[in-house]
């Protein structure tokens, strides 16, 4: 008897470490606005990213690696349903465009029309009949945590539980954690404890920063020190020590939770993905050598940071240059974990598995997309006012389409295109739409054929109000 028992233990044991071994634990680390040049293994002149760096050279660079939108709230919802915002409707925190409307050409929701001309749906949380990740995991006994910014609604979507700000917080704080000092370590040592409390059992982890979003602020002591290294040579630019000290933050925390991973031995069963939401935003940091800024679409807007490890199966040091996005993570993680998708027919997957892309194998080739059809000003300005050389939008209605190395932009208010080799010409200096008319043919007839498919919202009815002449200030 006594034997039995103890084979039936040993089978129990042996059963418990195969089923977690079936399935890796995901930590998912995402930084606000934290552009691709903003961490040292993408050349950071300044900021400091050791520990980002270390995990980059320790797994596997995805040079290419894209959100699925370039501000906050669609990249989130295209992460965490895996559907394009032509699908979701997500578009501004606010619902409405941000500019003068009065500088708008076409009728799109605005500050003194904030419907636009009923044709246009903009939405501000995502519908909860989404199956989420959070609650794709749950479906085969994932353990689930959200951390940080959530930016998706009221709906906590199936996490078990959602503290925006590492102290229990729930989704009532969030947008009101902007600037504070203390919530990246607040949040890390959440994550820190929930490792070494849920080792036994897989589990799905997603914490995403507030730094290095503004309001700038960050603890004195880590600003004095870059306050200190600024004066102590001449610099390219003038960068913020503020800025760097909230980037230092982060790369803490990334260095705390691989720490916490290593010490529990999770790290060879353990997807460790770091990201960032968006581009860096224009007036808080530089994006060189890429064109715009957060919530544009040129590539300072939508290339960010990506980097994995998972030793084991992600061979260290590797890079991997095909292009991927933010709604790749829901298949990558269903193939992960052995989780269903949910129904195509309620909620169409629009991403691909880069499982295959880890193990460095290739992906069928494919195409990806972003949809805008807002208008968006600010500090960096690549547009100008309709028929005007007045420089204001960074960004103006659009859809764009990657396919290999070229990106096809599409503006609505001018009915013009952009072509450009982004692998070639990062910074994209060189729009090659009129040297290659057969490859904007090519491209413009997928994108048409993906507007159609997913639904995206055009805008086409003139503004009443449009007046070029008038002589507003730009809004921050």
């Amino acid at each position: 008897m006594q034997l039995k028992k103890l084979v039936s233990l040993v089978a129990l044991l042996i059963g418990s470490v195969t089923t977690q071994a079936g399935k890796p634990n995901i930590v998912f680390i995402m930084a606000d606005d934290l552009g691709w040049a903003d961490v040292g293994y993408n050349g950071a002149e300044f900021y400091e990213t050791p520990n980002i760096d270390a995990l980059c050279k320790a797994g596997m660079e995805f040079s290419a690696g894209y959100p699925g939108a370039a501000n906050c709230l669609p990249s989130r919802a295209c992460i965490m349903s895996g559907m394009y915002t032509s699908r979701t409707k997500m578009w501004q925190p606010g619902k409405v465009a941000k500019g003068e409307p009065a500088f708008m050409r076409l009728l799109v929701p605005n500050q003194s029309n904030k419907r636009g001309d009923g044709t246009i749906p903009s939405k501000t949380a995502l519908d909860p009949s989404v199956v989420s990740l959070a609650e794709m995991l749950k479906q085969v006994d994932y353990k689930t945590l959200h951390l940080g910014k959530w930016h998706l609604g009221k709906d906590g979507q199936g996490f078990d539980q959602n503290n925006t700000d590492g102290r229990g917080a729930g989704l009532k704080m969030d947008n009101r954690l902007y600037g504070n000092i203390d919530v990246a370590e607040w949040m890390t040592d959440t994550a820190v404890d929930y490792i070494a409390e849920n080792k036994d059992d897989p589990f799905f982890l997603y914490l995403c920063h507030w730094d290095v979003h503004v309001p700038l602020n960050a603890r004195k002591n880590v600003v004095e020190k870059y306050k200190t290294k600024l004066a102590s040579k001449k610099w390219s630019r003038d960068w913020d020590p503020v800025y760097a000290a909230m980037v230092e933050a982060v790369d803490v925390s990334v260095g705390r939770v691989w720490q916490a991973l290593k010490e529990n031995g999770l790290t060879e069963n353990t997807l460790l993905i770091f990201t960032s939401d968006n581009g860096g935003y224009g007036g808080a940091t530089w994006n060189a050598p890429l064109k715009g800024s957060k919530g544009g679409f040129y590539e300072g807007g939508i290339r960010v940071p990506l980097c994995m490890s998972w030793p084991g199966t992600i061979e260290p040091g590797t890079v991997c240059e095909t292009p991927v996005t933010g709604v790749d993570y829901m298949p990558t993680f269903a193939e992960l974990a052995g989780a269903q998708l949910p129904d195509p027919k309620s909620q169409p997957l629009d991403g691909v598995s880069m499982v295959p892309l880890m193990k460095g194998k290739s992906i069928a080739d494919r195409a990806i997309y972003w949809h805008y059809p807002m208008d968006l000003n600010g500090k960096v300005m690549v547009k100008p006012v309709f028929g005007t050389d007045k420089m204001y939008w960074r960004a103006t209605p659009c859809s764009i389409v990657r396919m290999g190395d070229w990106k096809l932009m599409q503006f609505f208010e001018t009915g013009t295109t952009e072509l450009y080799n982004v692998k070639e010409d990062i910074g994209e200096k060189n729009d090659l739409a009129r040297q290659h008319p057969e490859k904007v043919d090519e491209m413009l007839k997928s994108l048409i054929k993906w507007q159609r498919e997913t639904g995206a919202d055009i805008p086409s009815s003139l503004n009443p109000g449009f007046d070029p002449t008038f002589n507003a200030k730009p809004q921050k």
